[in-house]
């Protein structure tokens, strides 16, 4: 699964949560986070920490990987769509 949004990467969290059976709490805890913080990145939070980001990930079986993607064909400002104004 490609993951371009915070929203995307909730939502794939989400989902392996909820394909192995598992509540908020069980992976709270096995990540070490609180119940708070993953609700709020299940839920899109764009202002998570990305050390407990990794953290969830292992939680719940994910990886990540990085690689070079294609320049959007017309031309869309990310960081102008996603409101990245930190330089």
């Amino acid at each position: 699964m490609i993951i371009a949004s915070a929203r995307d990467l909730g939502l794939a969290i989400r989902q392996a949560r909820q394909d192995q059976g598992w509540t908020q709490v069980e992976v709270a805890a096995a990540a070490r986070v609180s119940l708070r913080w993953l609700s709020g990145l299940e839920a899109g939070k764009a202002t998570a920490e990305f050390g407990l980001i990794l953290r969830a990930l292992d939680a719940v079986g994910l990886g990540l990987d990085a690689f070079p993607v294609e320049p959007a064909a017309d031309g869309v400002d990310l960081d102008a769509l996603l409101g990245d104004d930190r330089g």
